[in-house]
């Protein structure tokens, strides 16, 4: 009992620091830094600081209409973690897990994004090992399954014009275009490795994992992806049996989601100038493929990047207003979740770890 009570304390202590180390002030430091830095060289590049008095311009009721997308696009999120896990989660440990999941992915590259940290946010809200793996995965595959069926949509009912040709030269145009289809083609090739590893043949993957890891150069990563095998295989097996409703409500709320995501941007464009309704579908389907290609950043939550690439997309719709927007839109969909995550973490981390020592204590005792 002593060994095993001591053993769960260590594996507590080693999720500890891995979910401090994960939210470490530097980590949160930099992607801002990095916001601020390309902010302000927007502004000062054209010396366009003059164009901060726009702000004044603004439609209050489209302003307001973006704030209200995001608490709908939040609540949408809370709602899938919740229906995926069969309720387990309370509205309040929702709350918790999409507030520290999405400050995860603000300050960690969108291409490595919060799921590690995620898993472990879910399994210290009691929901065992597999099961965390396996939601996590879910959101994943559903998730890029969205991009992988909208984005040859957006490129047919825009026939071409999805692509930003505003102040790029056309060599730049091509380097975007070939951004977009090899982040694509990496999104679906792992999407679809996923569909086969969970649905198909979680054993027959595992083998291969071992398969690839047992030639010399690659034996280094041969106990990583015996892990990774076996977690492939315990996600595979929480999934099997879900009935009709499950996965229903699971790609609804997906798509729910995401739309959310992206009319957020109409609200606050549409603030500022006036949109018809072959625009707002065109600001969309940009929209896609703009994070479609923002999903191989670098830096953390994108910071940075986003700023430097977002009048090209939407400087078209926008001309003088574009800088402000992407200010805006920067300020209440990103900086937000860093704040509300600091405020979040020292919460549940009381929480959960302080919960946990007490039952091994109790245990010890």
């Amino acid at each position: 009992m002593l060994k095993t009570a001591g053993c769960q304390l260590t594996y507590m202590d080693q999720n500890k620091k891995t979910i401090l180390k994960s939210f470490s002030p530097v980590k949160i430091l930099i992607p801002v830094l990095l916001g601020l830095a390309a902010t302000a060289w927007l502004f000062i590049k054209d010396d366009k600081l003059g164009d901060l008095k726009g702000i004044t311009e603004a439609h209050i009721g489209w302003l307001l209409a973006s704030l209200l997308v995001l608490v709908i696009r939040d609540l949408g999120y809370m709602y899938r973690i919740r229906s995926l896990t069969d309720k387990f989660l309370t509205w309040r440990n929702s709350l918790d897990v999409i507030m520290l999941w999405e400050f995860a992915s603000a300050i960690t590259p969108s291409v490595v994004g919060g799921t590690t940290v995620a898993t472990i946010i879910l399994n210290k809200e009691g929901i065992p090992l597999g099961k965390s793996l396996a939601y996590i995965m879910l959101t994943a595959v559903l998730d890029n399954m969205f991009f992988i069926i909208a984005a040859p949509i957006a490129l047919l009912a825009t026939q071409g014009e999805v692509f930003p040709t505003f102040n790029l030269d056309p060599s730049d145009v091509a380097k975007l275009k070939s951004a977009f289809y090899i982040s694509y083609g990496l999104i679906a090739l792992y999407t679809f490795l996923m569909i086969f590893a969970l649905f198909v043949r979680p054993r027959g993957f595992k083998w291969l994992l071992l398969k690839i890891t047992s030639f010399k150069y690659l034996r280094r990563w041969r106990v990583s992806a015996f892990q990774h095998g076996n977690e492939i295989i315990w996600a595979s097996q929480q999934l099997k049996g879900k009935n009709f409703n499950y996965w229903a409500r699971a790609i609804i709320s997906t798509i729910f989601v995401w739309c959310a995501r992206y009319f957020l941007l109409n609200c606050l464009i549409a603030a500022f100038t006036d949109v018809t309704l072959a625009e707002h579908l065109l600001i969309i389907s940009r929209n896609l493929i703009f994070w479609i290609v923002m999903l191989i950043a670098i830096t953390p939550g994108g910071a940075g990047i986003v700023e430097m690439a977002f009048p090209s997309f939407f400087g078209l719709f926008l001309g003088s207003f574009s800088n402000i927007v992407v200010v805006l839109y920067r300020l209440i969909t990103y900086y937000p979740y860093l704040v509300l995550g600091s405020i979040f973490l020292p919460r549940w981390i009381a929480k959960v770890f302080g919960r946990q020592q007490q039952e091994n204590e109790v245990k010890i005792g």
